[in-house]
């Protein structure tokens, strides 16, 4: 088993060589433009612009809690849009994360991450505008990506 490795920067830099998934977590409304993904807006278009496609075609696709789109950035780097957030703000189910959500998003990316041989990459997942607490993603990803062997990078911006 693997464990998590923290590091100062942006996330939007993966400190890695070859292939690298970079995962957020997204929510179930098609919102995009609060949070982490203003800096992947800024390095990239492709992971908003298929976000918003995805999100517009719900009706004929899988867009629901749990599902994630998996977006080649760059040659080696696809970001992971992770729909692991229900609405906007807290309500009287809590804070928009969904942990659950989040468990079967991050098993999408297992696979994917050991299919392409890759490192994964993020900020504090679900911790920010979703309302989550770290030490319960914190686990699920210990159970998902680092119990698979996979190397786990977590970035703090400095």
């Amino acid at each position: 088993m693997s464990t998590i490795t923290y590091l100062k920067g942006d996330a939007t830099c993966p400190q890695a060589t070859g292939n690298k998934v970079l995962c957020h977590i997204a929510s179930d409304r098609g919102r995009w433009g609060k949070g982490f993904v203003v800096a992947i807006s800024k390095r990239w278009k492709t992971p908003e612009e298929e976000y918003r496609r995805w999100y517009k075609e719900r009706t004929t696709n899988d867009f629901a809690l749990s599902a994630v789109q998996f977006v080649q950035a760059e040659s080696q780097l696809w970001v992971a849009n992770m729909i692991g957030q229900h609405g906007m703000t807290a309500g009287s189910e809590g804070p928009p994360i969904r942990y659950e959500a989040v468990r079967q998003c991050l098993e999408k990316v297992r696979d994917k991450a050991l299919e392409l041989s890759a490192s994964v990459h993020m900020p504090r997942i679900g911790c920010g505008l979703a309302g989550g607490k770290w030490p319960e993603i914190q686990k699920i990803i210990e159970e998902t990506l680092c119990a698979a062997g996979l190397e786990v990078f977590v970035y703090d911006f400095e």
